[in-house]
């Protein structure tokens, strides 16, 4: 009896490492086919000897495939352990893995832009600007390594996965766990992002609602003060200690709406945004009907 041949760890590395340029030769015909048989290539190498072998092997795999370039990893996962059934004499035919492959390539791309484009990337990616937007060199860094992180350990995993499974990981898919990750990734992401519009959104309504002229001592009377360095010190710490820059208050439209709820218009204008787009209304047109309002607002006075 001839021995089983198995696939080592590095060989499925191999394989991992060589689906991270799933998408380097996308076509319009097939799509994503030249990646994913660029990435079976260590694995048919080990599994099938004759060149003849090789060659059918290789050409299975130029069959149209296409689907999220991240969750194509357990279905890669699934594919070896098909080939390998196959190697060591299994009734596996070409139809087989193709059947495979094509269906779960539908409904994992459906799981892969809610989890990474929609909501791991966003997340990663205002916390980098946050930071960045603050001086400090880490935002960009951390988005970096933490999102290469995420990406490659999902992926290695999940072609672990899949692997050893084999073709059960179908009736894993039916069962409605593709329906729960992308409604827990949704629920996860809307969260952080909700938390996140007082700070990106900013609406300022320049309209003077009144103006009160101060008592004195409840502001800072320049012309009093020391010249020089002891002046601007001076300035300084009577601005700490609460008074104010000039001899009038002024309340302007946004004073009052941020003493009322304090974020609401941003949110507003978040809510109405994220209504257009489901509306199918163009993120561009979106993008510059916001450029027309900020700046017809600001030439009329009001933003």
């Amino acid at each position: 009896m001839a021995e089983k041949i198995s696939l080592s760890k590095k060989e499925r590395l191999s394989v991992a490492l060589r689906s991270t340029f799933l998408q380097g030769s996308w076509n319009y015909e097939r799509m994503q086919n030249g990646g994913f048989a660029f990435a079976m290539i260590p694995a048919i190498k080990k599994l099938y000897k004759s060149k003849d072998d090789q060659i059918a092997a290789l050409k299975r795999h130029l069959e149209f495939f296409n689907t999220h370039p991240y969750v194509a990893s357990p279905v890669i996962g699934v594919t070896l352990a098909l080939e390998e059934d196959r190697a060591n004499g299994a009734e596996v035919d070409d139809a087989a893995i193709q059947g495979v492959k094509v269906g779960m390539m539908g409904p994992l791309a459906g799981v892969g832009d809610p989890v990474f484009w929609f909501t791991a990337r966003p997340i990663l990616g205002a916390l980098g600007a946050s930071l960045a937007m603050s001086g400090n060199i880490m935002g960009p860094i951390l988005f970096f390594v933490l999102w290469n992180v995420i990406r490659w350990a999902f992926m290695w995993y999940t072609q672990e996965f899949g692997y050893k499974v084999g073709t059960k990981i179908t009736e894993d898919l039916s069962g409605g766990l593709l329906q729960k990750v992308t409604k827990g990734a949704s629920i996860l992401g809307m969260f952080i992002l909700g938390s996140l519009v007082e700070r990106w959104v900013s609406i300022n309504f320049t309209p003077v609602v009144s103006t009160v002229k101060l008592s004195e001592g409840a502001y800072i009377e320049w012309d009093k003060l020391p010249a020089g360095g002891a002046g601007i010190k001076q300035a300084f710490e009577q601005y700490a200690g609460g008074l104010s820059l000039s001899p009038e208050k002024v309340t302007t439209l946004q004073d009052n709406l941020n003493s009322l709820i304090p974020g609401f218009m941003p949110l507003l204008l978040t809510l109405l945004c994220m209504w257009l787009l489901k509306k199918n209304v163009s993120p561009i047109i979106i993008i510059l009907a916001l450029f027309v309002v900020g700046i017809g607002g600001h030439l009329i006075g009001l933003l």
